[in-house]
């Protein structure tokens, strides 16, 4: 059975819950509770797995907060031997707009510490990552409390509607792959 490592990153805590920057662990409890599936604690992070036609997906909700998230990755990575390519990260991105979501197969890690932490780590930076839109719409200088801060009234509205098209765009990347998967989503 092919295995596929989805890696959604957030911080651990209830002060965190429900702040832009755990998107991550938003989209991949979306996946598990649309599957009727849950997470346990794991090693570095919540654990959950998910079969899709003839595929295992192993879902992680690190634990190890975002300035770490290259420890769960490389620990799972080897722990269920999950090749580069079948893995998927989770991120947010205060350079898109809000709601919009973007695949991509490498890149920088854009300013973004999560993505940083896992460039290190592989020494690399050519893995799939969503990148789910939360905007840029702070002070000069409050990226930090606009990113650790929940979600407006507003974006709550469309946030649900979002996060069940970014699970979806989860699924075709495990179905149909990282090229289809850009085509179709990265338009819309």
């Amino acid at each position: 059975m092919k295995k596929y490592l989805i890696l959604g990153l957030g911080n651990i805590g209830a002060e965190y819950k429900n702040t832009r920057h755990n998107i991550g662990f938003l989209v991949l409890d979306a996946l598990a509770e649309a599957s009727n599936i849950s997470f346990s604690p794991a090693r570095y992070g919540d654990k959950a797995e998910l079969s899709l036609k003839g595929r295992k997906l192993i879902l992680i909700k690190p634990s190890t907060y975002m300035n770490l998230s290259g420890k769960a990755l490389r620990y799972w990575m080897q722990e269920e031997k999950i090749p580069l390519e079948n893995i998927l990260i989770i991120v947010d991105d205060v350079a898109i707009d809000f709601g919009a979501l973007r695949m991509k197969t490498k890149g920088s890690d854009g300013g973004h510490n999560g993505l940083k932490h896992i460039n290190q780590t592989l020494g690399r930076q050519d893995y799939s990552r969503i990148r789910f839109g939360i905007g840029g719409d702070y002070p000069k200088g409050g990226q930090v409390d606009f990113v650790l801060g929940e979600w407006s009234e507003e974006e709550m509205k469309t946030l649900p509607e979002r996060i069940k098209t970014c699970a979806e765009m989860v699924k075709s990347f495990v179905l149909a792959g990282p090229a289809l998967t850009m085509n179709t989503f990265n338009k819309k």
